[in-house]
């Protein structure tokens, strides 16, 4: 194994769990880990976290993510001519009676409830430590080594189909798949306390809601965030009003370094929230009386490129957190695993919770 950086990014852990690798944070959900989630089974009732995968709907909460659509698996031959949803090995032989339904899905791994890969976002920085910053990805992985885009197919019908077969199997999602995500999850409510309100929780604010409902974060934990968001979304029944969308639900302060701090040096494993981004994405353009080279996702940076901090977004976390806040509990066992997808940025997730 080669190291692949002369000097890390300032508040990043490259290394900490070698110069190889791929998991980052989930490192930390090992077998003790799992029995701790395990061990806080004790209803044996589940939640299912994830919306439905054609939520939001449209394209006007993202305009480069299509929603899902699926289509009839063609077969050829004589039962070319008697495709629906479904069709028949009759056709072929009037002797079977088999009838099948089969379908192909068409959509982006990040439309909907999803988790973001470690090479999901890099930066541009210098790695090497001779002054010129080149794309890198977590723990000194290179863009155009190690994370590929597709080559460009001009000749594509349509713009999503112009760079076919990228390769992110450095830090590709499939890595969290082979590992497992199956441990204890912990909840913390904002939206209880926040209301549903655009407010940018940092530090102190954070600090203030762990110490009132008495939530405890240990090494390992994978902390969702309750805001309300998707729940809203969800009742908009697939027509999104995007600026109520954009008034609705709290998210955290990217730019609180004593809030960044407090997500590495407490060792969480992932980071989870019902809203689109984890955190609030500023609104306002980047530059002002100093410009200066920044992130626009500096949480996104933190976590994914500094730290190997999976994130997960969209989650449909309301019921389970209903459900926690009246039996007085906030912790539970999370099975989460992606799509083991090879290549893959993202991944669509049905996370469940187990109580």
């Amino acid at each position: 194994m080669t190291q692949r950086w002369t000097h890390a990014p300032e508040g990043s852990h490259w290394g900490e769990f070698g110069p190889d690798d791929r998991l980052g944070r989930m490192n930390l959900v090992d077998p003790a880990k799992v029995r701790q989630g395990v061990a806080e089974v004790r209803e044996g009732r589940t939640f299912c976290l994830s919306l439905p995968l054609d939520v939001p709907g449209g394209r006007a909460l993202n305009g480069r993510r299509m929603p899902p659509r699926l289509y009839s698996t063609l077969r050829d031959g004589a039962s070319a001519g008697v495709q629906g949803f479904c069709w028949s090995y009759a056709s072929e032989d009037p002797l079977l009676t088999d009838v099948v339904c089969d379908e192909v899905l068409l959509m982006n791994t990040q439309y909907s409830t999803q988790w973001d890969g470690l090479a999901h976002i890099g930066s541009r920085f210098d790695a090497d430590g001779d002054g010129v910053p080149e794309a890198v990805f977590y723990n000194g992985f290179r863009a155009g080594d190690d994370v590929r885009a597709g080559p460009r197919d001009d000749t594509a019908p349509q713009d999503w189909a112009r760079y076919p077969d990228p390769d992110a199997s450095a830090l590709g999602v499939a890595n969290l798949a082979v590992h497992g995500v199956q441990g204890r999850g912990v909840l913390i409510d904002l939206e209880h306390h926040l209301g549903r309100r655009r407010h940018a929780v940092g530090y102190d604010d954070l600090m203030r809601i762990l110490e009132t409902d008495q939530v405890t974060v240990e090494p390992g934990d994978m902390v969702c965030l309750h805001t309300g968001f998707a729940d809203t979304l969800l009742a908009m029944q697939r027509q999104p009003d995007v600026k109520r969308l954009h008034e609705t639900g709290s998210g955290l302060d990217g730019a609180d370094a004593k809030l960044l701090n407090w997500i590495t040096d407490v060792r969480l494993a992932c980071l989870v929230a019902d809203n689109p981004a984890v955190e609030l994405v500023a609104s306002a353009p980047l530059g002002g009386a100093a410009p200066m080279r920044r992130p626009r996702l500096p949480l996104h940076e933190h976590c994914l490129f500094k730290n190997g901090i999976h994130l997960g977004e969209l989650w449909w976390l309301t019921p389970l957190a209903q459900w926690l806040r009246a039996t007085g509990r906030s912790r539970f066992l999370l099975t989460a695993p992606p799509l083991r997808l090879p290549g893959a940025a993202g991944s669509p997730v049905t996370p469940i919770a187990t109580v």
